[in-house]
């Protein structure tokens, strides 16, 4: 498997789709069953990450989100941490992807800032989902999913604890530049990832195209590779033309945006949400052979 790092800067890339859209048609509740569902019905998973093989993604994203102990409590998966990621990794590496990237997502625990016990125990979570991944010398780590500054830092700082390899971080950020939690600013959330060693630095958002554009050019202003996540919404048939609800409302929307955001210096690209492989295949169509736009 090449390492990413020598790609960096150098070839637009798109990162597979969430599994999380084929599972919850199957009737799994994601939040609660995605790690049960990689060892119950790993085909399942495995034909969902294909699919967007298919598609042309360059990256697959394993389903490893939530590895850490207090999801994997939620999940009455308890004590199965070792068990669950050697099921999800080989799903993923079954696809047999050109990049590999292992998730980790919020670990849900409450966070007082203030408190250097809060503080430890939430590391604490990041750093032991770290230590589950690491031995599976995957191209990078990807904390994805932050909503607010304080807990995205507490998992830099436990990953890096642990992960001295690529990695990549990601907030959910909304039109106008505040992140999801709406107490910190993207800017916030940009300047912290690349204080504590974040390599690709990234957003999620649902916001229309000209505002994820305004924020891709505020990521990729940091000089170093950036990550772009458009969420799409809820499939509607009757929808026809892009609303701020849901501005990539087809695949076809993503063309033009991943044309633009090219524009803006953004390397890595995602389709995510309610975002089907075919969603996956735009981005490529739009990017593939194309180098990343490197200011000067």
């Amino acid at each position: 498997m090449p390492d990413i790092q020598l790609r960096f800067a150098k070839d637009m890339l798109v990162l597979s789709s969430p599994v999380q859209a084929a599972l919850e048609n199957q009737g799994f509740d994601t939040a609660k069953d995605l790690g049960y569902a990689c060892l119950v019905e790993p085909e399942l998973v495995r034909g969902a990450l294909m699919m967007n093989k298919v598609a042309g993604a360059q990256v697959m994203v394993a389903p490893t989100a939530y590895l850490t102990p207090a999801r994997l409590a939620h999940q009455h998966l308890d004590g199965r941490a070792q068990e669950v990621a050697e099921a999800a990794v080989a799903v993923a590496r079954k696809t047999e992807p050109q990049h590999l990237l292992l998730e980790i997502a919020p670990c849900g625990l409450p966070l007082d800032p203030s408190s250097k016990a809060s503080l430890n125990e939430n590391r604490a979570q990041y750093a032991e989902a770290a230590r589950v991944l690491a031995p599976f010398d995957a191209d990078a780590l990807f904390l994805n999913g932050f909503a607010s500054v304080d807990d995205l830092k507490c998992a830099l700082m436990g990953v890096r604890q642990v992960w001295e390899g690529p990695l990549f971080a990601s907030a959910d950020v909304r039109g106008d530049g505040m992140l999801e939690g709406g107490r910190h600013s993207f800017e916030e959330a940009l300047e912290a990832m690349v204080d504590l060693g974040a390599d690709v630095v990234g957003l999620q958002t649902g916001a229309p195209l000209a505002d994820a554009l305004a924020l891709a050019g505020k990521a990729a202003a940091w000089n170093r590779p950036s990550l772009v996540q458009l969420s799409v919404g809820p499939r509607d048939d009757r929808q026809g033309a892009p609303t701020a609800e849901n501005p990539y409302y087809c695949p076809d929307t993503l063309v033009e945006a991943a044309t633009a955001l090219r524009g803006c210096g953004t390397q890595f690209l995602r389709a995510c949400g309610c975002a089907t492989p075919a969603y996956t295949g735009a981005l490529v169509a739009a990017s593939e052979g194309f180098d990343v736009v490197v200011s000067e």
